[in-house]
């Protein structure tokens, strides 16, 4: 019980000078850093793409994610269900059957990118 007060007191003790955040601004001053908007890229031209059409392991990881989340705040299922009802589940079904409406973004190391449609892509299971 001691040692949980002890810890609480230095935990109060701390100064506004310990903020770690100020620290790294302090050395981040001589630095200028731009965020360029989505729009300052160019897109590749679909038939000159250059990257493979298959879908990478994160890129079907973050589809799914991101397609559960959206069914489970009630966006409309793209195909039919047979008693499923876990959202992950759906989206898995979705995705076997190419009908989720997302577009993957790979930006290429010159500031361009390629769209490529679910529908485009080469899943491997």
């Amino acid at each position: 019980m001691a040692d949980e007060e002890d810890a609480a007191y230095e935990h109060d003790e701390l100064d506004e000078d310990d903020d770690p955040v100020e620290d790294v601004e302090d050395h981040a001053e001589g630095e200028r850093m731009e965020v360029l908007p989505a729009s300052e890229g160019k897109q590749v031209d679909p038939s000159k793409r250059m990257t493979t059409p298959f879908m990478t392991k994160y890129e079907k990881a973050r589809v799914l994610g991101t397609r559960a989340l959206q069914i489970a705040m009630c966006a409309p299922i793209m195909v039919e269900l047979e008693r499923e009802t876990d959202p992950l589940a759906i989206a898995m079904k979705e995705l076997k059957a190419k009908k989720i409406p997302i577009i993957i973004r790979r930006y290429l190391p010159d500031g361009s990118y390629e769209d490529w449609g679910i529908d485009e892509l080469i899943i491997n299971d």
